[in-house]
């Protein structure tokens, strides 16, 4: 029996209403859908904004829209944005969106910030004097080997120990098992972290279930999943996030108040 947090991640990079028609893609239909979510439990939202062809941005301008839309519709949920670069940006524009935002919460992949290890430092230190609660996304083995090797020599501060597990991968395609939760936990053992589950495909609810049982916190949302264990296509992001809710509940975990 555990408590944990909830996150949902509605749209993420690359999905678009074709994949879905339930996904949401404008500051508005991100705004309702984070107003379902949280109706439904979600305590926070894991935010992507789109350029007006529906791809994937990281413009301050869209963030501030988006961030004032959701704020409005769920004043009461917390909110992180990306600095994905979804093969798009280099990480001179991802320190670009830090710098300009400031936000208080934002995702950021050890991967693509070893790309630039000066620039990676920079964001870090930013990230620390704004006060931004920095998520590191976490692939695999390399990912955290470089934020151990980072933790010691002082390029991400000691205190940002946030981090968010990647099951499986949206291409090439590799569906999530629960079981691929292990991997991480043994490789970050020592490293004292909050840590969090996503998981791509129709298994998601089920790792991130085990990754309740095991103590941590889990994102959920289209970003990741929108299919049904046996293959369907999921109603939308809130139906989705009351589903787990009520299968977690059903095993003993409760949500943590906030």
């Amino acid at each position: 029996m555990a408590e944990y947090n909830l996150m949902v991640a509605p749209n993420g990079a690359r999905r678009t209403r074709g994949d879905h028609a339930q996904l949401p893609v404008t500051p508005e239909q991100t705004a309702q859908t984070a107003a379902a979510c949280f109706a439904a439990g979600a305590q926070a939202l894991h935010l992507h904004v789109r350029d007006d062809a529906g791809r994937h941005s990281l413009e301050a301008g869209r963030y501030r829209e988006a961030l004032d839309a959701v704020r409005e519709s769920a004043p009461g949920m917390a909110v992180q944005i990306t600095t994905e670069s979804a093969g798009i940006y280099d990480v001179a524009a991802q320190l670009a969106c830090l710098e300009a935002l400031r936000p208080a919460a934002a995702s950021v992949s050890v991967r693509e910030m070893a790309r630039d290890p000066q620039l990676a430092a920079r964001a870090y230190a930013l990230s620390a004097e704004a006060g931004t609660q920095v998520q590191h996304i976490l692939y695999g083995s390399d990912c955290i080997a470089q934020l151990s090797a980072w933790y010691q020599d002082g390029t991400v501060p000691g205190a940002m120990r946030d981090a968010i597990f990647v099951l499986g991968k949206y291409t090439p395609p590799v569906l999530a098992q629960p079981d691929g939760l292990a991997a991480f936990r043994d490789a970050t053992a020592e490293m004292r972290l909050n840590w969090t589950v996503c998981a791509f495909g129709r298994h998601e609810h089920a790792c991130l279930l085990a990754a309740v049982a095991a103590g941590g916190d889990v994102r959920i949302g289209f970003e990741n999943n929108i299919e049904t264990p046996e293959g369907g296509l999921l109603a939308d992001n809130a139906a989705s996030v009351a589903a787990f809710v009520q299968a977690a509940k059903a095993q003993g975990h409760t949500l943590k108040e906030h």
